[in-house]
């Protein structure tokens, strides 16, 4: 996969279809590229091209020293998209992701002609930013992969567990095998422990604006969500069948409610 020199770091990327329009999406908290496989078909399918690529500090995407902010990883899509080439394009990021997506909006949203935040917040607050101070204290005694068989059981809902185990064990198997450093896992999880643009959010204008979430939502609760929804002016909001892996659990009702959103603010 081809990389770019851009911000101090060598950032891997897949730029696929050849569409009119592109759509570029950010990945969550210790995912890389991979994070949109499910989507890839449909986005393409529908005519556009897309562009998705690994965060500092996971795949093969540089690891400098941390912490890490979603402003600087806002900064670092800014700088791919620039040199790519890339301006008016539609902008997707889910959980980790929508945090600099969010970032992108306010700093650099003179390149969106849309912007989507999926599965994310705001601001943290009490109670996720207790889950995540408990994953810092636990990643560096039990491992990366240890971490992430405990964000597996926060991000599907009960009939996922039950009716589809193979799948399940698919994805504990990868989780099993992250080959993610804890330092890198720790400047990754600073981005979500300090994100925080509640008082930014009006400043985010200018193109459509949608806020997903998953119906049952856990990780992120559908509240912190919607919180975010309601503070920028004039932003949609839709939930898609699922918790906080929908776009895993059910591809296809998130896929559809993204692009039918999308086609709708074409």
């Amino acid at each position: 996969m081809p990389t770019a020199s851009v911000n101090g770091i060598e950032i891997n990327y897949k730029l696929e279809g050849d569409g009119p329009e592109t759509i570029v999406l950010i990945n969550g908290l210790a995912d890389d590229l991979e994070t949109w496989v499910l989507q890839m078909d449909d986005l393409l399918g529908a005519g556009y091209r897309v562009l998705r690529f690994d965060n500092r500090g996971v795949g093969q995407t540089s690891v400098p020293p941390g912490p890490y902010t979603s402003r600087m990883m806002a900064d670092d899509a800014k700088a791919l998209v620039d040199a790519l080439g890339i301006s008016g394009f539609h902008l997707l990021g889910t959980s980790m992701g929508g945090m600099i997506a969010q970032e992108y909006a306010i700093n650099h949203g003179s390149d969106l002609k849309s912007a989507t935040f999926s599965s994310t917040y705001a601001a943290p607050g009490p109670f996720c930013s207790r889950m995540f101070s408990m994953w810092q204290d636990m990643a560096p005694m039990t491992g990366v992969p240890f971490i992430m068989r405990d964000v597996t059981l926060w991000a599907f809902t009960v009939p996922f567990f039950e009716e589809r185990e193979d799948e399940l064990k698919e994805f504990e198997a990868e989780m099993a095998g992250l080959p993610m450093s804890v330092d890198a896992y720790l400047a990754q999880l600073s981005v979500i422990q300090t994100h925080d643009t509640t008082d930014r959010l009006a400043t985010i204008q200018g193109f459509p604006v949608l806020v997903m979430a998953g119906e049952e939502d856990i990780l992120i609760p559908v509240r912190l969500s919607k919180r975010l929804q309601e503070g920028i002016p004039g932003a949609d909001w839709k939930t898609s069948e699922g918790g906080h892996a929908c776009m895993w659990e059910h591809p296809a009702a998130f896929n559809r409610t993204y692009l039918g959103w999308l086609a709708d603010h074409a």
